[in-house]
């Protein structure tokens, strides 16, 4: 493109400069030939005064060597003969360089003439005298003179001719540069996308054209880091609702007893659990952006807290869990999709299990608002030490042997409503996960939210303390 550039602005520049430059050139070649003949038709004329008093040779001549054309031999006259006026044949005073037809022909014509000798030009002047006769004064013009200056001239429009070539070849040069080097940060961000690099973006800068293309370059980077974000969201989601099952065969091979069978089964669960647990690691190696969990048509927070009440149920049984569940008696819609609420249940009360003893009590509780859905998840267990290192762990990966990856699911569905999480201490005297739905779809981002200096409205306080006055000891 750069080249491109650059040859299309040298052959415009070139045509215009020879277009301008050649009838300029001969234009200066026409001008300096006019002013030399102008001059000798001006010496010429000098001689006209003598000429209308004498024609006798001795003044005609000392006339003819006080001129410059005289002295140095450029300057003729030649007087017909006039018997009446005492000159019986003609007088030729000086060298004449025109042949005599050419005499002849400006006599005839009384008007002055110009025609090619050697060397140079002659100026053919006819001068009336008494009688009707007709004297002719010839000056003769070399072409050094009729060309003087011209060189000059023209170097000088040849130099600023090359000048304006090469000017507008650097011109074109720097624009082709920007272009081109806005074209290569383009080409260059496309390879690194290409080549897996999701964060490669191009500056939006350079001719319009390209600032245009840069845009939705960025805008189309930006979706695809936005689809392999949910594609990992979606495979860790997956991966970890597998762990639900998991916690009932983990569970179910520990009442197995003793002896190889039963060991077989516990070894195999737990590398099943490992397997697991690296899936979703891996899933989320590359800490994918938050996106909004997808709402749906929304569901009954109610009919799927007794759902998936049914199903721990019985596991709490097996292990002498006491389990109360409040709440649930009339529909709660809420804008959460049905699947993203029971993972999200799914996530705590598996947690439950795994990091409380055998014969820990849990409950669930629904408060339904006006604005709002609360879910609260309690446990009679040892509790958190740190609430906040639990939700940063859920935000930023596992550890101490977890994935960290259910609190991260929950989060997301509160966040999708513009809700949040919230654990602190439970009545029960263990852990108690809170889990805010806003049930107004355009609700802000809880960051934004937070930005903004956003306080907790009654309504919510409210929700929250009578949440805590209705549960008791199971």
């Amino acid at each position: 493109m750069r080249w491109a550039l650059v040859k299309v602005a040298l052959a415009v520049t070139v045509m215009v400069v020879v277009a301008f430059a050649v009838p300029l050139g001969l234009v200066i070649k026409e001008m300096a030939r006019d002013r030399a003949l102008s001059n000798a038709e001006r010496h010429a004329a000098g001689l006209f005064p003598i000429l209308s008093i004498t024609t006798e040779r001795a003044p005609l001549e000392v006339a003819l060597q006080a001129t410059e054309m005289g002295m140095t031999g450029r300057m003729s006259v030649h007087i017909p003969a006039d018997p009446d006026a005492g000159l019986p044949a003609p007088v030729d005073i000086g060298t004449p360089r025109a042949g005599r037809a050419d005499h002849d022909f400006a006599q005839r014509l009384v008007r002055a003439s110009t025609t090619k000798v050697t060397g140079g030009t002659a100026l053919i002047q006819p001068i009336h005298l008494r009688n009707d006769k007709v004297a002719i004064v010839e000056v003769y013009v070399p072409n050094a003179e009729t060309s003087r200056g011209v060189t000059t001239a023209w170097l000088m429009l040849a130099g600023v001719g090359l000048a304006l070539i090469v000017g507008s070849v650097a011109v074109a040069d720097r624009l082709g540069v920007r272009m081109v080097r806005s074209a290569q940060k383009l080409a260059g961000a496309a390879h690194e996308l290409g080549e897996g690099q999701l964060g490669a973006r191009v500056p939006e800068e350079g001719p319009k054209e390209l600032r245009s293309a840069a845009i939705a370059f960025n805008a189309m980077a930006d979706q695809v880091v936005q689809l392999l974000a949910n594609e990992r969201e979606l495979a860790a989601d997956l991966s970890h609702r597998l762990r639900t099952p998991l916690t009932v065969l983990r569970l179910n091979a520990a009442s197995l007893g003793d002896g190889p069978a039963a060991e077989q089964t516990r070894a195999a669960v737990e590398q099943l659990e490992r397997e697991v647990d690296i899936i979703i690691r891996t899933a989320r190696e590359a800490k994918p952006q938050t996106t909004a969990v997808g709402t749906g048509a929304g569901c009954d927070a109610a009919e799927v807290v007794r759902e998936r009440m049914d199903f721990w149920s019985a596991l709490a049984e097996d292990e002498g869990r006491r389990v109360r569940v409040a709440g649930v008696e009339r529909p709660v819609r809420i804008p959460v999709g049905r699947p993203e609420l029971a993972a999200a249940l799914d996530a705590l009360l598996g947690n439950v299990f795994r990091h409380t003893p055998e014969g820990t009590a849990f409950s669930v509780d629904v408060h339904n608002g006006e604005d709002a859905v609360i879910v609260l998840v309690s446990d009679a267990g040892p509790g958190i030490a740190d609430p906040a290192a639990a939700l940063a762990r859920g935000n930023s990966g596992g550890r101490d042997g977890s994935t960290g990856l259910g609190l991260d699911i929950v989060r997301r569905v509160a966040e999708s409503t513009g809700g949040d999480v919230r654990i602190g201490s439970s009545v029960l005297g263990g852990t108690e996960v809170r889990i805010w739905i806003g049930l107004d779809t355009r609700a802000a981002d809880p960051e934004e939210r937070r930005r903004g200096g956003h306080r907790v409205p009654d309504r919510r306080r409210t929700l929250i303390s009578a949440g805590r006055r209705v549960r008791g000891d199971i």
